[in-house]
């Protein structure tokens, strides 16, 4: 047996051990569940499986906009009535939030929201009744998968060479020798693909039963199309109202320029113990926000991990019920009684019940 051979032999194995970890890895870190499929137990938990915190919040701020318990004094600034309260832990993160952001920028107040411990712990609920994966979990097996695929890429490519390099020693000695290539190429391309999508299901925070159960909670209210039920189940994508869009897409987008630069002053300072609100471990978070901006959320159905891009806290829960019918004047909103609203910006809240 040539040196080529062995490292032939060596390299079929390392690729089939790698792979087998990978997969158990998977299986192991993926949560179950025992007894009945659980399901959702209310919107507040659909919109954390849609789009992360980000859209727990959105859909607290719909709520609040709609029923005119919070005004919208021009594109991305809001104030809340006096008197106002929350129906809800999300809602009440939010009006907590209002009160941490004076000059009343609507992405502080979002950043803010999604880091509170109440909208958080909706995350913790939903991952330990497994519907979704922890955040870190899977980290390790993604970084596997990547790094599995990009070494096999690595080794196709200098398996050519070699196999040249192996044809010039053997040149000469009468016997047929398999091309080192030809040896290696069946668990190559199999490394690269088991590492491929090895990777790709490390991505993917939301679980079987996670999936179905947020079809299952669609499914029940597909009928409603108010903007509240609509957001908890779609995160900004299912938003169609223009005048809450002009308000809470922006503000998605300002979150992840937030959450950059706390990022980018953590590192600039050199400490390995942040100060003040940055001593929140980042733990659930959503790269778009829902859908607002063109991607998909943490546990959304389309398998994306999550970034701590956009910012996020400790711990979470539910978000806002929401209130009958809004109008608005002059840049702000305002509710009517009515079950339909309007306002200056052509917006149509619907009840949000």
């Amino acid at each position: 047996m040539t040196f080529f051979d062995l490292l032939a032999v060596a390299i079929w194995a390392g690729v089939i051990v790698s792979s087998v970890l990978l997969l158990r890895g998977l299986r192991r870190s993926r949560p179950s569940t025992i007894g009945p499929p659980p399901r959702l137990h209310d919107l507040s938990e659909a919109a954390f499986m849609a789009g992360g915190p980000g859209a727990v919040v959105d859909a607290a701020l719909v709520s609040l906009l709609c029923d005119g318990r919070m005004l919208a004094g021009g594109p991305g600034i809001v104030q809340v009535r006096p008197g106002v309260r929350g129906g809800d832990p999300a809602q009440r993160a939010v009006l907590q939030a209002c009160q941490g952001a004076p000059s009343g920028w609507l992405y502080q107040i979002r950043y803010a929201a999604m880091r509170d411990p109440a909208v958080q712990e909706t995350g913790d609920a939903l991952a330990a009744r497994g519907l979704i994966a922890t955040p870190g979990g899977r980290h390790r097996w993604l970084r596997h998968g990547v790094i599995q695929a990009i070494v096999c890429g690595v080794l196709l490519v200098l398996s050519l060479p070699l196999s040249f390099v192996a044809f010039m020693l053997q040149e000469g000695a009468g016997t047929f020798h398999v091309p080192f290539v030809a040896e290696v190429l069946p668990v190559l391309l199999g490394g690269i693909v088991a590492g491929t999508m090895g990777a790709s299901r490390a991505r993917q925070r939301i679980t079987p039963a996670g999936a179905a159960a947020l079809r299952a909670i669609r499914a029940h209210y597909g009928a409603d199309q108010s903007p509240y039920v609509q957001t908890s189940l779609f995160g900004l994508r299912g938003l169609r109202d223009p005048y809450l869009r002009e308000q809470l897409v922006p503000a998605a987008r300002g979150t992840r320029l937030a959450a950059g630069q706390s990022r980018t002053r953590s590192a600039g300072s050199g400490s390995s113990w942040p100060s003040g609100s940055e001593v929140i471990p980042v733990v659930w978070c959503a790269s778009s926000d829902g859908g607002g901006s063109g991607g998909s959320g943490c546990g959304s159905p389309g398998g994306s991990s999550c970034s701590s891009g956009s910012g996020c806290g400790s711990s979470g829960s539910s978000c806002g019920s929401g209130g009958s019918s809004c109008s608005g004047s002059s840049g702000g909103s305002s509710c009517s009684s009515g079950s339909s609203c309007s306002s200056s910006s052509s917006s149509s809240c619907g009840s949000s019940s």
